[in-house]
């Protein structure tokens, strides 16, 4: 497909940076809004990028965005997203983290309590605290995804079954405006579900691009969880359903 030089360079730095935004490019390129906008638009028609509020995503469609590239989305909000809630979480305390970058955020802010006993199926969790000997780290058995080294199946599932923990962080590929909390693989979808099931506070940890985006497969709904911390969230629908099922809405950007 070819493509002109301005919209390659577009599609090369959404692919570099996993976001690109209307008023960044226009700065770059020296244009105005309205023609980035026009630049996006033909390349969301042409689905090499997907739309969002002030810009689009790399790549577009319903599959996951490879695991490096998912990282680079809202790095920083993803880091204060993950020092938020280990202010939540004591010293002393059991949790499990779930597979995902924001949870992963999570558990570099962990490093510095002690007598954690964190239980996860994510590799790259487990890798990080294990060194770390005031955390116990308990790693779920299951199938290794080559993806992004998350831990899947029913045996994980069976696995996690096993505890009642204090607090679980789990994540989400998506958020939909009817609060629904979705995912890709089905089989993590059910270890998310056994978290949800087997943990006395749930912490749910997403930036606010997670609003923009759509993914095939149900976890859950919002209400499910007791506290939910993303950098900014404008939808009067979710801040209503956090209200209404008396949801701990906490905004890392807000003020």
């Amino acid at each position: 497909m070819y493509l002109a030089p301005r919209h390659a360079e577009i599609i090369q730095m959404a692919k570099d940076n996993g976001r690109v935004l209307v008023e960044e490019l226009a700065v770059h390129f020296n244009v105005t809004p309205q023609t980035i906008r026009k630049d996006l638009n033909d390349l969301c028609d042409k689905r090499l990028l997907s739309r969002i509020h002030g810009g689009a995503l790399f790549p577009s469609g319903i599959e996951n965005m490879e695991y490096e590239e998912r990282r680079k989305i809202a790095s920083e909000e993803k880091d204060a997203i993950g020092r938020a809630a280990a202010r939540i979480i004591p010293d002393n305390a059991s949790l499990f983290i779930n597979i995902g970058t924001t949870t992963e955020a999570v558990s570099k802010s962990l490093l510095d309590h002690s007598g954690l006993m964190v239980i996860t199926n994510n590799i790259n969790v487990a890798n990080r605290m294990r060194v770390y000997p005031s955390i116990e780290v308990v790693i779920a058995g299951g199938v290794v995804r080559g993806s992004d080294g998350g831990i899947v199946g029913e045996a994980a599932v069976d696995f996690i079954k096993q505890f009642k923990v204090d607090y679980a962080v789990i994540g989400a590929s998506a958020i939909d405006h009817d609060g629904a909390l979705l995912d890709f693989d089905f089989r993590e979808v059910k270890v998310a579900q056994a978290i949800i099931a087997n943990a006395r506070h749930v912490i749910l940890v997403s930036d606010s691009t997670k609003f923009e985006r759509t993914a095939p497969v149900r976890i859950g709904h919002l209400s499910q969880v007791d506290t939910f911390i993303t950098d900014r969230c404008q939808l009067p629908a979710i801040r209503r359903i956090c209200e209404e099922a008396e949801v701990q809405l906490l905004e890392t950007a807000a003020g």
